[in-house]
């Protein structure tokens, strides 16, 4: 028997993306044999080589299926590029992977959103509390976890994981902390969306990638569906993280712009992405701030990076030149509430 076939294998939906590709490595570096799905594998980058990829489409049942023949888990980290016909293609793509976990009795990953919650249970809300959404997006992830929890009923387990705006860990260019800086260019302003004196909540996607995995390694003690929040670092004002960023440009007086949401009503009739922008607007304007506590009594702590040593690893993925600093460090121990 080949060392592959002695491997436990893990299909990733999604392995090209940030939270796929990030959930990819941490499941790799637990020596998992990553399969992935891919409409054109001979254009991806050679430097995901050592998965085993496979042609196929996340929208045909069947392709889903053959993928995940003898896999352990699948992680469900694919979506509609820039929310483009997300009506129409998100529920297709969850009920493929759905019968696929089933046939192949594996179990389900999956991050979950934000978008989900609104105003009425801010600015705490926690894994029970009620998903009463003011947007169209948000109101089909309420649907995608309710076909979950259904799912997760009818035998096949799924491990949940909600946190905030990704970056760093090669979370996209177009995410919130993309918009914050120039990519490729010399850093001399930063952008800020947040609100002054409004909490937003952030995830650093290798510490997220992680969690998943630490709590795949305790599936065995995990209820059917599992669901938990990720604090992530949650910026109590709106201005840590521009502060961290002044401080990793090594300009503590580095100017800051104001995002132009006056620009985004205007442009939202004739974009998708800019119409899907203003709908979680209110995202930016309230606080809303997800506690750890349920995660915490699983795993014993949520891994966190020093949140410099993350931004400066972030802006580095991106092509921001920043002074020189030592490598990244996990933390291990137990999470501070500070």
């Amino acid at each position: 028997m080949s060392d592959m076939n002695r491997q436990p294998v893990a299909l990733v939906l999604g392995a090209t993306g940030g939270v796929g590709g990030a959930v990819a490595r941490a499941l790799n570096d637990r020596g998992y044999h990553i399969r992935a799905l891919n409409r054109d594998p001979s254009r991806l980058d050679g430097r995901l080589a050592h998965y085993e990829w496979i042609k196929g489409d996340a929208m045909r049942r069947e392709d889903v299926e053959n993928a995940a023949r003898g896999a352990e888990l699948i992680f469900h980290g694919v979506n509609p590029p820039g929310y483009k016909d997300w009506d129409r293609l998100v529920m297709p793509m969850l009920e493929n992977t759905i019968a696929a976990a089933r046939l192949a009795n594996a179990r389900i990953l999956f991050p979950g959103t934000i978008y989900n919650f609104g105003r009425d249970v801010f600015p705490y809300p926690n894994e029970e509390s009620p998903q009463n959404p003011h947007t169209r997006k948000g109101l089909i992830r309420v649907a995608v976890e309710e076909r979950l929890r259904e799912a997760a009923f009818d035998g096949t387990q799924v491990i949940l994981v909600r946190a905030g705006d990704f970056f760093g860990g090669g979370a996209a260019a177009n995410s919130w902390f993309g918009q914050m800086v120039k990519a490729h260019v010399p850093l001399t302003r930063i952008t800020n969306p947040a609100t002054p004196g409004v909490g937003h909540q952030w995830a650093y996607l290798p510490d997220l990638a992680e969690t998943f995995a630490a709590l795949n390694d305790r599936a065995g003690q995990l209820p059917k569906f599992a669901n938990y929040h990720f604090e992530g670092f949650y910026d109590a004002d709106g201005m840590q993280m521009v502060e961290a960023i002044r401080r990793i440009s090594g300009d503590p007086k580095l100017k800051v712009s104001r995002f132009p949401w006056f620009a985004v009503p205007l442009l939202a009739p004739f974009m998708t992405l800019m119409r899907e922008v203003l709908e979680v607007r209110y995202l930016w304007k309230e606080a809303m701030h997800m506690k750890n506590d349920k995660l915490v009594a699983v795993l014993g702590h949520e891994p966190r990076t020093p949140l410099d040593t993350a931004v400066r690893t972030a802006l580095e993925e991106i092509g921001v030149t920043v002074p020189r600093a030592a490598a990244p460090a996990m933390l291990k121990g137990p999470v501070s509430r500070a």
